[in-house]
């Protein structure tokens, strides 16, 4: 990529919850060499938050969904350009777009599986062409469950079969921004089918879907080594896992992933259960989705002191070879500080590290790797081997 252009990253969506969370991230460890600027439609709102975060020097650029010409220019302008800007399905593809055209890298928070399908379908290849990174999912979707599966078969023997599981704890709440996101992904069951079944069609012409590769259904039931009860996750997650052992010989001849929320008692587990089902149904019927959507405002999330006592552990079981071990990645706030951290970091390593020679639509283990693992460790974000039967 050129290195002419005059940012190294460029925020779009700073004026929103997560948005603007990311930029006090980035203003307390960017470095001063670092060249980035915010963007957004509305400058007042943009300058609220360069105050806030005592940088009144940095750079402001208009940018708006409803303008694609003013996505092309920040994507001309930036080395990397991330997004928080949802939901994606409804909003994000301009910026895709832009990126993928200039050659530029992008990062954005998403956990909607039909908008990365779709990005896949309809700019991949200009990706590959013109050596854009579009990576999706930079956030608590889906960095800690791609990289702690990444993590946990980097402690397995290699060409071998290998299974691994991964088991969900977090405490947390959510932003207005990321209710809507999720109301409008489930509402779409069919487009969302529909975009799986032309990617994977796209995927078995080119070669790239290997069918050793499977992201397999968890089973309900409890678990000791996560102390409580296990329930499948239909979640994003599993997706990117898959996609990242596809891409990487270092997760065998024979890859199975499975995904799962771990809760500790059964009557808890019952009622996550029953409530998402009620949720999912009433998100099919546009009076009661539309009444859901009323209850969140976008913009709005969690307090500081509800933050600071959130937290997140995802713990992953690995099986090949005849080794046995568990990891765990934990963190703090999973849905707001730590994704603002994860997004971050995910932008400064794609600005500054030495990464792979890849491009196209990729998942944060096959851009990034081990150079962002190193980084959310020194942040705080912790990758530990709980037990290993080979030692």
């Amino acid at each position: 990529m050129p290195d002419d252009r005059p940012y190294d990253i460029v925020l779009f969506g700073a004026t929103g919850f997560t948005g603007a969370l990311t930029a006090e991230y980035l203003a307390r460890n960017a470095g001063p060499t670092l060249r980035w600027a915010l963007a957004g439609r509305n400058r007042a709102k943009l300058e609220t938050v360069r105050n806030r975060i005592g940088l009144p020097e940095l750079p402001l650029l208009h940018a708006d969904v409803t303008d694609p010409a003013s996505l092309v220019e920040i994507a001309r302008q930036a080395r990397v350009v991330a997004t928080t800007v949802g939901p994606y399905v409804s909003y994000g593809e301009p910026l895709v777009a832009a990126c993928a055209d200039a050659g530029t890298h992008y990062a954005d928070i998403t956990g909607e599986p039909e908008f990365v399908d779709r990005m896949f379908i309809r700019h991949h290849e200009r990706a590959v062409r013109t050596g854009a990174k579009l990576v999706h999912a930079c956030g608590f979707d889906s960095v800690p469950h791609d990289l702690g599966a990444y993590f946990t078969v980097g402690q397995l023997p290699e060409g071998v079969p290998l299974e691994v599981s991964g088991f969900v704890r977090a405490s947390g709440a959510a932003s207005g921004g990321t209710a809507h996101s999720a109301v409008t992904a489930i509402s779409r069951f069919r487009q969302t089918a529909e975009a799986a079944h032309v990617r994977r069609e796209l995927e078995i012409v080119s070669g790239t879907a290997a069918p050793s590769t499977r992201r397999a259904r968890g089973m309900p039931g409890s678990v000791r080594y996560v102390g409580g009860w296990a329930l499948p996750l239909p979640t994003l997650d599993p997706q990117i896992v898959a996609r990242s052992a596809r891409a990487l010989e270092r997760y065998g001849p024979d890859f199975t992933y499975r995904h799962h929320l771990a809760v500790r008692q059964l009557p808890v587990a019952l009622g996550l259960a029953a409530g998402v089902g009620a949720l999912a149904l009433l998100a099919q019927i546009p009076p009661a989705r539309s009444l859901l959507l009323r209850r969140f405002a976008p913009g709005e999330g969690p307090g500081a002191e509800q933050r600071a006592r959130s937290w997140f552990k995802v713990t992953f079981l690995g099986l090949g070879g005849g080794a046995r071990v568990v990891t765990e990645v934990a963190g703090g706030d999973p849905g707001y500080g730590e994704t603002a951290k994860m997004l971050g970091e995910s932008a400064l390593c794609l600005a500054t590290d030495d990464l792979p020679e890849v491009s196209g639509q990729l998942t944060t283990a096959v851009a990034m790797g081990d150079a962002l693992i190193g980084r959310l460790v020194r942040a705080g974000i912790t990758f530990t081997v709980l037990s290993d039967s080979r030692k």
